[in-house]
């Protein structure tokens, strides 16, 4: 009989890369996936009883802002991404072509956490103003920071950790608009260049969703199959449905058959329960449940990846497709699924158990607004490369305050409930 490092028995094992959703065993030797299967007729020196959980490949979480200290937004991966169950994160243009080396030897190489990265176009990425509330002013307020030349450099230079682009288009951080249109070109442009994705936020923005005569470019209509729209369920203006019939825009189910993936990046703006009731109805869906995790959101509305897969539970997607969100289909996307995303045995041995809790709670969104949610999926343990690590909780959850924050945004959206939330 042969000795394995790690046996995690009796739990309901869902790897949608392999087509697998069963009671069964995963056994780990030497960091990597060993077994998989029932009766797998080996000895461990660590055993985990499974039994009434769920056993997935380590969690994605394919938004994540986590330059700590050199950014406003900056979260610590290990204390609020791996213990909530998440093995690699992709930071999403926390840093540009001169900021860049700061992120790579403080934070990937210093982590516990795997993490990924997408290059803003601007060259200091996220550590000016208009990274967090109340700052003025925004990164791609001067055509003169998005430089294409610096950015496929430094792209090129650290194609390991690398793996994308990103650009925000909003008004408030492109000169109140006018270089939203070159910064988009550019930010295209260069993930052309560099044969990778394009993540595009998308929110308060001069460029529409819908083409018009009135405006060169839109959004997703400019992207690419394989680039990423996040904030997908975002209720600032211009939104995924049209204002006065409730209804997607032709060109975004258009770009979803095309190939764009479309990512929730919940953060603190980017999830409204009315936009995702009416979107999930149409039939859009999310590729990638990205939590948009940073300092705003990490104490709510967004708390942690278990909390955005909890809602989406809620909204009535399956299990399989929930774990496909935030496994294989971000590995696959960002080319990372030769080393992760799967328990395929010979892979990185990056684990996750989670379970299901009954609850009775009123979740909010980014707006304040609730929704009565019954169950909750929580994070039991996780191993990263075959190393276990400690999990928890967010607290308080929901958070009271973090309702209130949301409120405040409550009159700058168009397509909301019929009722205010009370205070």
């Amino acid at each position: 009989m042969e000795t394995v490092d790690l046996l995690i028995k009796n739990g309901r094992v869902i790897d949608p890369d392999n087509n697998v959703d069963d009671v069964i065993d995963v056994a780990v030797k030497d960091k990597r996936i060993y077994k998989v299967g029932k009766d797998l007729n080996v000895t461990a020196a660590e055993e985990f009883d499974a039994d009434g959980c769920l056993v997935t490949p380590g969690l994605i979480d394919a938004h994540v802002h986590c330059y700590e200290y050199a950014t406003p937004l900056g979260i610590n991966p290990d204390a609020t991404c791996l213990s909530r169950g998440v093995t690699t994160i992709i930071d999403c243009g926390s840093a540009g072509a001169s900021t860049f080396p700061g992120l790579r030897k403080y934070i990937v190489e210093k982590s516990k956490t795997r993490v990924k990265c997408l290059l803003h176009i601007a060259l200091h990425g996220l550590a000016a103003s208009g990274c967090a509330r109340g700052a003025p002013g925004g990164e791609s307020d001067t055509l003169a920071v998005l430089d294409e030349g610096a950015c496929v450099k430094c792209i090129e230079a650290n194609r390991d950790v690398i793996i994308g682009v990103k650009v925000r288009l909003s008004a408030s951080v492109c000169a109140g608009g006018k270089t939203e249109i070159e910064a988009f070109r550019r930010a295209l442009s260069v993930a052309q260049t560099c044969g990778l994705p394009l993540m595009a936020h998308h929110s308060i923005s001069t460029i529409p969703v819908q083409k018009s005569e009135e405006c060169t470019m839109s959004c997703p209509g400019n992207l690419r199959p394989g680039d990423i729209y996040t904030h997908m369920y975002h209720a600032q203006p211009p939104t995924i449905l049209d204002e006065k019939t409730r209804v997607l825009h032709g060109d975004v189910m258009t770009a979803k058959s095309r190939g764009i993936l479309f990512d929730v990046g919940h953060g603190a703006g980017g999830f409204n329960w009315t936009i995702a009731e009416l979107a999930t109805k149409q039939g859009l869906w999310p590729d990638f449940l990205g939590t948009d995790l940073h300092t705003v959101t990490v104490n709510g509305p967004g708390y942690d990846m278990p909390t955005v897969m909890t809602k989406f539970l809620h909204l009535g997607m399956s299990l399989p497709e929930i774990v496909k969100a935030v496994t294989s289909a971000p590995a696959r996307a960002y080319g990372l699924d030769d080393t992760i995303g799967s328990l395929t045995p010979g892979k990185e041995a990056d684990i996750t158990v989670l379970r299901i809790d009954a609850c009775d709670v009123m979740l909010e969104d980014t707006q304040g607004q609730c929704r009565r949610v019954t169950q909750r999926i929580v994070p039991v343990a996780v191993w990263r490369a075959g190393q276990g690590h400690p999990v928890g909780l967010s607290s308080p959850w929901p958070n009271p305050a973090a309702k209130l924050q949301g409120l405040d945004s409550w009159d700058e959206v168009p397509i909301k409930d019929d009722v205010k939330p009370s205070m």
